[in-house]
């Protein structure tokens, strides 16, 4: 039974979408005005759990996630480089999908542009204007708050009256508003050269909001089953997705949302000042593995905080490359025919194991426990011979169905080894043959210069690539 901690509730609850089998997931995805950091990959790693779990119970997912492609530092930057929005965003959603590849993570359904869906935001605003919930201001459009009673069921934020500083905590923009709590649904150009978009409510561009209320509710309609994204987005972004979005259409908005916690490095909060700022390129670049780096990003349980150490990170590296050997050990295993109850059990306990781990609000750190677990035992099974044939093929199907969700063991390698490094393969151990262990030296250090690394065993010559 697979239950979650709903935000908007406060409590573990059993999950049950609106449509029995299917599952509508929209997921709140980055702001495209820089490199994605490792914190942005921790809730994209979070998120892409969310979707492969889902997928393993047997639902029929429909992930959305958005990109916001316009918002105040895109156009500061894009018009300090001289640039178009587009042509500014363009290097940094490709260099999105190369590290969300590297991550494994797997694409959503549909992935709405901000500037792609001006009409739909439109439409939702004038929505609003007509039922009093929006009203116009020196040529912006405002939410006007103290018109949706259930404002802050979410956050359980008490808005009760003006709250001082309320201004700066919920709304940056300097425009004039009825009250301190509005916040932006359109936002009239700041100079002749911003960009903006000329629409039936007058010419500007989107507030922040609006865009993924219009963009979900587009491709997963008025009502669905799931909202994530970071734990920072809870106030006021998602509060106001709530109010903008039932205010609109007088029906609840989403049934479960779930937040992702914090990141932290060393123990601070991330940021460019403190010099403590990683995008994933850079930490890849100090030579640790996507491989290690989801890991560790899905190392702990999406709703606990989770404190990034290169030290953290270098055991990550180890432990993946551990459980990569422990399945090409398993694989390559010369087995007899036959099975055991032993190892049928220890397969099963696994599974069992992993999926009562996930179940429980998808807690990953129990899940994990349960690979190392089967890791050791199948390890010292195969040590002493004890699996055989049938039990080999049921414990690879085991890692397989797991790995469906967590994508740490990574594909089989399959591919031949080009005919020159084959060569160099057999000429080694046609040297250990007349036992001219210095030749035979001189070709793993050579095929090593190469990116091969080869293992002698009792079934003969492993390789891997580094």
């Amino acid at each position: 039974m697979l239950k979650f901690r709903n935000t908007l509730s406060g409590r573990v609850e059993e999950f049950r979408p609106i449509n029995e089998g299917e599952v509508r997931f929209y997921y709140c995805g980055p702001t495209v005005w820089e490199y994605g950091h490792i914190g942005n990959f921790r809730s994209a790693v979070a998120a892409d759990v969310v979707r492969r779990y889902l997928k393993f119970k047997g639902y029929k997912v429909t992930h959305v996630m958005n990109i916001t492609d316009v918002e105040d530092r895109i156009i500061a930057k894009s018009q300090e480089a001289g640039l178009t929005i587009d042509e500014y965003t363009a290097k940094y959603i490709d260099a999105l999908w190369e590290d969300f590849d590297a991550l494994g993570c797997e694409r959503p359904e549909v992935v709405p542009r901000a500037t792609r869906h001006i009409p739909e935001m439109v439409t939702l605003i004038e929505q609003l204007l007509a039922t009093d919930h929006a009203y116009r201001s020196d040529g912006s459009i405002y939410y006007r708050i103290a018109s949706f009673p259930e404002y802050g069921k979410l956050s359980k934020i008490n808005f009760a009256g003006n709250i001082a500083g309320a201004s700066d905590r919920v709304d940056t923009d300097k425009y004039e508003k009825e009250d301190a709590r509005d916040f932006a649904l359109w936002k009239e150009p700041g100079s002749d050269t911003e960009p903006a978009w000329d629409t039936e409510i007058g010419r500007g561009r989107p507030g922040w909001h609006i865009e993924c209320s219009a963009m979900s509710m587009k491709y997963l309609g008025e009502s669905f089953d799931i909202h994530a994204g970071g734990i920072d987005l809870v106030f006021p972004h998602h509060e106001n997705e709530i109010a903008q979005s039932e205010g609109a259409t007088g029906k609840p908005f989403v049934r479960y949302w779930i937040h992702f916690e914090h990141l932290k490095v060393e123990g601070e909060t991330m940021s460019k000042s403190k010099g403590n700022y990683y995008t994933f390129r850079d930490v890849a670049a100090k030579g640790f593995s996507p491989a290690a780096i989801r890991y560790f990003l899905l190392s702990v349980p999406y709703n606990k905080q989770l404190n990034f150490t290169f030290d953290a990170l270098a055991g990550a590296e180890k432990t993946v490359t551990s459980l990569r050997d422990f399945r090409a050990r398993l694989s390559e295993a010369k087995t007899e025919p036959g099975s055991s109850d032993e190892m049928h059990q220890a397969a099963q306990k696994a599974l069992s194991e992993f999926e009562t781990g996930m179940d429980d609000d998808l807690n990953t750190s129990v899940a994990l426990a349960a690979v190392h677990n089967l890791s050791r035992e199948v390890n010292t099974a195969l040590a002493r011979k004890k699996v055989k044939a049938d039990d080999q093929r049921e414990l690879l199907a085991v890692i397989d169905r797991i790995d469906t969700v967590l994508n740490i063991f990574g594909k089989e390698q399959r591919e031949m080894l080009d005919s020159e490094v084959q060569a160099l393969i057999d000429d080694r151990q046609e040297a250990r043959r007349r036992r001219d262990f210095n030749r035979a030296d001189e070709i793993r250090l050579e095929l090593a210069d190469r990116g091969i690394i080869l293992e002698d065993t009792k079934d003969g010559v492993r390789w891997k690539r580094k």
